[in-house]
């Protein structure tokens, strides 16, 4: 039997969407989930999509997502976990197997036993989840199954333990195969943060949060006034004492629920500001890179974890605290003190705030100094074997200590500060709330229940005071982190091109354009007066191999970066294939050209040697990109390399794992772009390192493998 005669006709014709209408079912995936707005307009597929492959099925997908303004990450649904896939990672787009030409399920919701499915005509239906593994799976199972069931009759199995044995039998056979493909939507992670936290759920939990807490101190308050109405009444009988124990029951699921909004808002709120910082990471421009150097770039990644712990520790505390301090305000009016004890205790906590705020300045004072020396202790440490070489020892330590007594003036000044707003905070509030009941004490006017009252609210105000500063200690470290890091959120939030719709999947056939043409070139960097291009001019046709030789700063470096996408010449003319870059949009342009950058830009990250060959291709790979992987490094030379690895392909390299040499550092960023199957080569230096034999032997993949090149070297 056939994958596709195993499938269910109404998963092949009612329940799923042909590969002609796969924009609209993204579009409409979308708009369901709040993932995009209702008019956006849904992108078509070309008519030749399916003959270009399954890759470029897959790449269309993802880039008619972002064109409608989110994310589709593909997910492998793996045979052993895939109802667990699905209950977890809806929405979801899921490839049928077995369909051709590819047929598409659009997955709305999952629960643990059923899922709702988007069908073509716009209507929600429910669909048991075991039918929906077993049109993803029934393929897998299929050419196993007359052999499982022999043995479970053999066996003499029947009912539930057939069933149980079977499913077993099935696991061990396939367990490993994957069961299908699919595409996970989610916002982008460039998207207004508002949006994203709204999509993670965090505004309605911080709400439940804030009733949990107001119904907690509701109840707090009602059980001290039972107590103290019994105690200062005489009637501590057994009713009394059931109702007092009943509240006090009541408040533990009420800090258990408080607990757990908690803990869940801090999980979605720090991973949605993460993942925003991690993508305004990699959206920053070259030259800011440049600019801030590694110490810099260090302090801001120490700082976004800052951010996150402060931020939602101090929020949740200073929130706490202001919601203890209302109620305390309305129990001291309530109390002997009336009105003014109520005013006294607002003035006491505008002293607190302005302390707070002194506090706030001389932390922001004390995170500079202490980020000039994260910053210039890294920049020294990346810097050191010149240092020992070239440096006089009498000036190594000359900057250090002057940073060092800066920072440690600035810690004494703000730890100063901190000490007494912890220390006096609630202290001074006790003295100054008892001072408050003097009059009262004098006059005797007023009832023991009413100073009894008034006592407790100035005892509920000192508790609060000590979580106020703490929280305001802790607001004002996120508020400083965020100073930091702003720059990475904004980065975020920038648009990227995203090309137009016809162009989504691959470029037209040859219309007889070069692949590459540039007219009027001009570029300069910022602060110089003088462009580094002027008038540049350029055509690169279809098969050439091009050698681009000049001095030392006359500009081929930057007009690489032009070429690949990297840098925007401020005047000019650029296309590639006769389509200019707003067309193709960013994500196409870098697909159709790649670069190798020079030695000092382009870096083995501290992974596995696939990873760092894979990563302008994809990851997880196939078994098709590792195998072609280890045939270019064959080619390479670096066969030997391999062999005496113990991990082979998958050996940790970089600075923590395997070093590797000049050389082959250089061999492994040639491989890399080649690996990316591009129109368009650019290599920066890359040859200068390798001896002459090697250099014959890298040259002769690279023209074997990369259909046009343009070298760059010195002359």
């Amino acid at each position: 039997m056939t994958p596709e005669a195993a499938l269910d006709p109404a998963w092949t014709q009612g329940l799923s969407w042909p590969l002609a209408r796969l924009g609209e079912a993204l579009e409409r995936l979308g708009r369901a989930c709040g993932l995009t707005s209702a008019g956006s307009a849904p992108p078509s597929p070309p008519s030749d999509l399916h003959q270009q492959g399954r890759d470029a099925v897959d790449r269309w997908i993802e880039a008619a997502a972002l064109a409608l303004g989110f994310d589709a990450e593909p997910l492998d649904l793996g045979y052993l976990d895939m109802e667990r896939l699905l209950v977890r990672s809806a929405p979801l787009l899921v490839r049928l197997p077995g369909t051709d030409p590819p047929r598409f399920v659009a997955l709305l919701r999952a629960r643990r036993r059923s899922v709702t499915v988007l069908r073509p005509d716009l209507v929600r239906v429910g669909v048991r989840l075991s039918e929906l593994r077993s049109a993803l799976v029934g393929g897998i199972e299929v050419p196993h199954a007359g052999a499982v069931e022999s043995l479970l009759d053999e066996a003499g199995l029947d009912g539930r333990r057939r069933a149980g044995a079977r499913g077993e039998l099935l696991r061990r056979l396939v367990g490993n195969v994957k069961g299908g493909t699919g595409w996970v939507l989610r916002l982008a992670p460039g998207a207004p943060f508002r949006s994203s936290i709204t999509q993670a759920g965090v505004p309605g939990h911080l709400l439940a949060f804030f009733a949990t807490q107001l119904v907690h101190y509701v109840l707090f308050l009602a059980s001290w006034w039972l107590m103290g109405r019994a105690v200062l009444e005489g009637r501590f009988d057994r009713g009394w004492l059931l109702a007092w124990g009943l509240v006090l029951l009541t408040l533990v699921p009420l800090q258990m629920l408080a607990t757990w909004l908690q803990g869940y808002i801090a999980i979605a709120g720090g991973g949605v500001l993460k993942q925003r910082l991690l993508h305004g990471a990699l959206r920053l421009e070259p030259e800011d890179v440049r600019t801030d150097g590694v110490g810099h770039l260090l302090a801001r990644v120490l700082e976004s974890d800052v951010l996150e712990t402060l931020a939602l520790s101090g929020g949740f505390q200073a929130l706490v605290a202001l919601m203890e301090l209302t109620f305390a305000g309305f129990v001291l009016w309530a109390g002997a003190g009336g009105l003014p004890h109520a005013l006294l205790l607002l003035g006491w906590t505008l002293v607190v705030l302005l302390g707070s705020w002194r506090y706030f300045h001389l932390r922001r004072g004390w995170t500079k100094a202490r980020l000039d020396m994260t910053h210039d202790l890294v920049e020294r440490m990346v810097g050191h074997r010149t240092r020992l070489a070239q440096e006089p020892p009498g000036r190594w330590h000359s900057d250090e200590d002057r940073l060092l007594e800066s920072y440690l003036d600035a810690s004494r000044r703000m730890d100063r500060l901190g000490a007494i707003l912890m220390g006096s905070g609630h202290r001074g509030w006790l003295m100054i709330g008892v001072l408050g009941l003097a009059p009262t004490f004098v006059s005797g006017g007023a009832s023991q229940p009413f100073v009894a009252v008034a006592l407790g609210g100035v005892l509920l105000a000192s508790g609060a005071f000590m979580k106020l500063v703490a929280g305001v200690q802790n607001l004002s470290g996120a508020l400083i982190a965020w100073d930091e890091v702003a720059s990475l959120s904004r980065a975020a939030g920038r648009k990227e091109e995203v090309g137009a719709q016809a162009f989504l999947a691959a470029l037209p056939a040859d219309g007889g354009y070069p692949i590459l043409r540039g007219e009027d070139l001009v570029f300069r960097y910022a602060g110089r007066p003088e462009p580094v291009l002027r008038h540049c001019k350029l055509e690169i046709g279809r098969g050439e191999r091009l050698l681009l030789e000049g001095p030392s700063g006359c500009g081929k470096s930057t007009l690489a970066s032009i070429i690949t996408g990297l840098r925007r010449p401020q005047s000019g003319l650029l296309l590639l294939h006769g389509l200019d870059r707003h067309t193709l949009g960013s994500l196409g342009w870098r697909r159709h050209v790649v670069s190798a950058p020079q030695f000092h830009e382009n870096h083995v990250l501290a992974e596995s040697l696939a990873f760092n060959l894979l990563l302008g291709r994809r990851w997880p790979p196939s078994d098709h990109d590792l195998e072609e992987a280890q045939q270019i490094c064959e080619e390479l030379g670096l066969g030997p390399l391999l062999e005496r690895m113990p991990g082979g392909m998958l050996q940790m390299v970089g600075e923590s794992g395997w070093q590797l040499s000049h050389g082959e550092r250089s061999r492994l960023f040639i491989a890399r772009a080649l690996l990316q199957g591009a129109d368009l080569f650019l290599f920066d230096e890359n040859f200068a390192a390798l001896d002459p034999q090697t250099l014959e032997q890298c040259l002769t993949s690279v023209l074997k493998r990369a259909p046009t090149v343009l070298v760059i070297a010195h002359p």
